[in-house]
């Protein structure tokens, strides 16, 4: 396909003309990420980059071949019956009010699980005002018929993606596609961002430290720090009493969803600075540009790891990590670790089954805390006042940890905090996530449940005691058949959701085939993957595998004790360790001596706007300068220590 083709097929589908192919440039400022994911792949720079599609592992199912989702046109049959409504769904099948059981991970397994899905997926929804009135489907909106006195919930489709070059043939550009705004790479993008806008609000320049900038205004009760509040007014709930406590200002947006996310992003938020610290007294002469680098990597690195090794295993099960993921064997440059559709709207989210319906406290002992008692799940959302004016992140971190995930045992049900009560900010109306999930799959065309066993080498269902069989529940078996009248047509995220956990696993074999082919997708297809050749030395990779989600915590907050696994659930003081005896990343693998060439030359110049790294991989040391977002470099982008003085002067960042 030409160039002018693609021009003139973005004129046919609506959107804005596709961007001029990309040429990745090879220097000394490649060794870092970009924020946005670009050049990872320098032969496919937009693989994984933010704001690329979703790919589409199977083709998508429209109603219309190109945009109208399943169910948008009532009456439509498909094999011979409709759809059912996605409230009966939720009404019949998923919703419950039975206590769940306890599992023997924590519930910090649970939060982890929200955490690093907010690190490699995230599409926009719509902002038409209409959806929240109409309860007609058009253009931007598909609203969720209830069959009751409301009438409809609204629903807000999925934001399109606009770029057509990266499809390869004319159907798919012509189809709707959704985006991804966040890098798929295992990048802490949800603490950093994927824009450079972003990225730059988040970072404390004027400290000249490489550290992201704090909250200002709150302290917890120990004075440890807490995110910056947004720029703006924010929507975020207030407290009765007290002082007005705006939405925290995160790298990604999600944040203020729950008091455990927010716990997550304050932990890693403190852990990047206190690395900064460290690295800042160990090499002086590193400018604020290598410090907030090199922590960057070092954090980046600690959630791959944390990822990898302690939480997937625990959900796929060791025998689908051998299937799908196997050991590493390097960075793959033809392996796309672009997110795929079915993951990010279906198969992550198996984890609104284990949504519990309290958010716990517990006090220094793991027990309720006195003051701050444990709170309903819809009390927990958007209220960052309940940090600054009820203890702060500990008793919410020890609840997360002291506290067993919920399990369903051979089935999962979403607790009806979620199903009747779940608060989405812009929205006047409590509403219905497991709804939301199944409208959210038609949306996006999601092929259905059995397409996708068939996909991942499993068995079709094709009579109820198959699917009693996959689901282990005869009951729940039977209403799924009896609702959807022809298994081609279960929703493949209600599908996987009920099936069979695999042994040592917390999903059944449809979702782990789709959660361990993207995780080894977006470890293989990484650059700058934390195994990779060349990222780190020997000594460095040694250090960090001592990193933990424990460590971290003890280091970032006051909690004292933990298990030396922070997902496995015990009875607090069984099995718990002191902070003291778990291990530690030793930082003193990244001291670097400062060279002979640089106590020659001196420092180089600093540039207003602006900074640099310094490189000796040309054989010559170099001050690498790049500008701040906003602003373009003018002069020599990089200058040479030549003898005892830098070849050229600093360039000058302006505004552009």
């Amino acid at each position: 396909m030409q160039w002018d083709d693609v021009e003139l097929m973005a004129q046919w589908s609506g959107c804005s003309s596709a961007p001029p192919p990309l040429r990745c440039q090879h220097s000394d400022l490649d060794k870092y990420r970009s924020i946005s994911g670009i050049c990872n792949n320098r032969e496919n720079p937009l693989w994984g980059a933010a704001s690329m599609p979703l790919v589409r592992w199977l083709p998508a199912e429209y109603e219309d071949g190109q945009r109208e989702p399943k169910g948008w046109n009532r009456g439509r049959l498909y094999n011979g019956v409709p759809l059912p409504s996605v409230t009966e769904v939720s009404r019949r099948i998923v919703r419950s009010t039975e206590a769940a059981g306890v599992d023997i991970y924590s519930h910090m397994l649970v939060e982890w699980g929200q955490f690093i899905d907010h690190d490699i997926s995230f599409t926009p929804q719509s902002s038409a005002t209409d959806c929240l009135t109409t309860c007609t489907n058009i253009r931007l909106c598909f609203p969720i018929q209830t069959g009751d006195a409301q009438g409809c919930l609204p629903f807000f489709r999925s934001v399109a993606a606009c770029s057509l070059s990266l499809w390869p043939d004319v159907e798919q550009v012509l189809q709707r596609q959704q985006i991804n705004t966040v890098t798929s790479f295992m990048d802490a993008s949800q603490i950093y961002g994927s824009t450079a806008e972003v990225q730059l609000s988040l970072r404390d320049l004027a400290g000249l430290n490489g550290k992201l900038v704090i909250n200002s205004k709150f302290r917890d009760p120990n004075g440890r720090d807490f995110l910056p509040p947004v720029g703006k007014r924010s929507r975020c709930r207030q407290s009765p009493e007290g002082e007005r406590v705006e939405c925290f200002h995160a790298g990604d947006s999600r944040a203020n969803e729950g008091l455990h996310l927010a716990s997550l992003h304050t932990l890693f938020h403190r852990e990047h600075n206190r690395i900064a610290a460290a690295l800042k007294g160990m090499n002086d002469h590193w400018s604020p540009e290598m410090i907030y680098q090199e922590t960057r990597r070092i954090i980046a690195a600690l959630l791959q790891i944390i990822t990898m090794r302690d939480y997937v295993p625990k959900i796929i099960g060791a025998e689908s990590w051998e299937d799908h993921m196997g050991p590493y064997c390097g960075y793959d440059p033809s392996v796309n670790p672009s997110v795929a559709n079915v993951f990010s709207t279906a198969a992550l989210r198996f984890g609104h089954g284990t949504i519990s319906p309290k958010v716990s406290r517990l006090n220094q002992s793991f027990q309720e805390h006195e003051l701050f008692p444990s709170l309903n799940l819809h009390n927990n959302f958007f209220v960052p006042w309940r940090f600054t004016q009820e203890g702060g992140v500990d008793p919410l971190v020890r609840g997360a940890i002291g506290t067993p995930a919920d399990t369903r045992n051979t089935h999962m049900f979403l607790s009806d905090e979620v199903t009747d009560r779940l608060i989405v900010l812009n929205v006047p109306r409590l509403m219905d996530l497991a709804a939301l999930n199944l409208q959210r799959g038609r949306d996006h065309a999601l092929p259905g449940y059995n397409a996708w066993r068939q996909f991942c080498g499993l068995k079709r269902i094709q009579t109820l005691s198959d699917l009693k069989a996959v689901v282990g529940n005869c009951r729940v078996a039977r209403k799924i058949w009896n609702m959807y009248k022809h298994p081609d047509n279960i929703d493949v995220w209600l599908g996987g959701l009920f099936e069979k956990f695999l042994p040592g696993a917390r999903v059944g074999p449809l979702f782990s085939c789709l959660i361990g082919r993207q995780m080894k997708a977006i470890r293989d297809g990484d650059r700058f993957w934390w195994e990779a050749e060349g990222v780190f030395t020997r000594l460095q990779k040694a250090a960090l595998l001592n990193g933990s989600l424990s460590r971290i915590i003890c280091d970032n907050t006051d909690i004292k004790q933990l298990l030396p696994d922070s997902f496995l659930f015990r009875q607090y003081p069984s099995g718990y360790t002191s902070c003291d005896q778990l291990p530690s990343v030793n930082l003193e693998a990244w001291r670097e001596e400062e060279s002979q060439e640089l106590k020659c030359c001196g420092r180089p110049g600093t540039v207003e706007n602006g900074d640099f790294i310094l490189s000796s991989t040309s054989g010559k040391l170099a001050a690498h300068y790049s500008c701040y977002h906003g602003f373009q470099l003018r002069g020599a982008a990089a200058i040479v220590c030549e003898g005892t003085r830098w070849s050229d002067p600093p360039p000058r960042c302006e505004r552009k």
